[in-house]
């Protein structure tokens, strides 16, 4: 099942038009990893939430889904 998490970093990517590999470069993981990120098979850990929400121009409580 997706999470937020998952459905937040597909359509974050999708919205700056940059491919999985272009962010997974901004990143520094590879581009399996944003694939099962975004497939909801993995989740990242902390720090890499945090590189996510920088190169996405957000803040990770946003990315994480608890903007209230």
């Amino acid at each position: 099942m997706k999470s937020v998490l998952s459905t937040n970093i597909r359509e974050l990517r999708a919205e700056l038009g940059i491919s999985q590999q272009e962010l997974a470069k901004r990143v520094g993981v590879s581009q399996k990893a944003i694939d099962f990120w975004e497939k909801g098979i993995n989740e990242p850990k902390a720090t890499y939430i945090v590189s996510l929400a920088r190169a996405f121009g957000v803040s990770a409580d946003y990315l994480l889904g608890m903007d209230c």
